[in-house]
């Protein structure tokens, strides 16, 4: 089975913040476990495609990159920018994956409420396993609640999350990512 790991907006200037935001919650640790999910896709031979928001920065400079600590497989990675929150709008990301024959999709990065969502639901929909990386998103405090209840509320609201065929689990970085357990829960529902 054909798979990818989709790291979206794990951009320097978003991860660390700037005069108006502050970092994302435990930024340490999610460039670690980045780091760690990286490697297992290295092993796993699976695709690695890191997905730019041309919003942050102004889509320009070193704060647009990805981050300088995460360690991007130079001979491999694939990068694909967006304008949306969605990864999948107006990209050429699922005509990638399609013609890479992608079935299952390991989703990490920023932020948990807006682009790692969007991306979650819209991958199920178009026909894709996903595996949500519970402790590989982070996000900051919002006027309502804070970054930890944010991660929280989606990882439990996006395990199991399905478009009939397809659905999203929700696992650690320290688990084997590339090994979908989605069939089990498929014969379970």
């Amino acid at each position: 089975m054909k798979q990818a790991l989709l790291v979206i907006d794990a951009q320097q200037e978003l991860m660390d913040g700037h005069d108006e935001e502050k970092e994302v919650f435990e930024k340490k640790r999610l460039l670690e476990n980045i780091n760690i999910v990286i490697q297992q896709a290295i092993v796993e031979d699976a695709l690695i495609i890191f997905v730019r928001d041309k919003d942050v920065a102004n889509g320009q400079g070193v704060g647009f990159q990805v981050h300088n600590d995460i360690h991007i497989p130079t001979n491999r990675a694939v990068f694909i920018d967006k304008k949306a929150t969605n990864a999948f709008y107006q990209t050429d990301l699922l005509s990638y994956l399609n013609a890479q024959q992608v079935q299952h999709l390991v989703i990490m990065g920023c932020k948990t409420e807006h682009c790692i969502d969007t991306a979650v639901r819209t991958a199920t929909i178009q026909s894709f396993d996903v595996t949500l990386v519970a402790d590989g998103h982070s996000t900051t405090d919002s006027k309502t609640l804070s970054a930890q209840q944010i991660i929280a509320h989606h990882n439990e609201t996006l395990h199991g999350h399905y478009n009939v065929d397809n659905f999203a689990v929700v696992r650690n970085a320290d688990e084997r990512l590339f090994e979908p357990n989605h069939n089990q829960y498929r014969t379970e529902m």
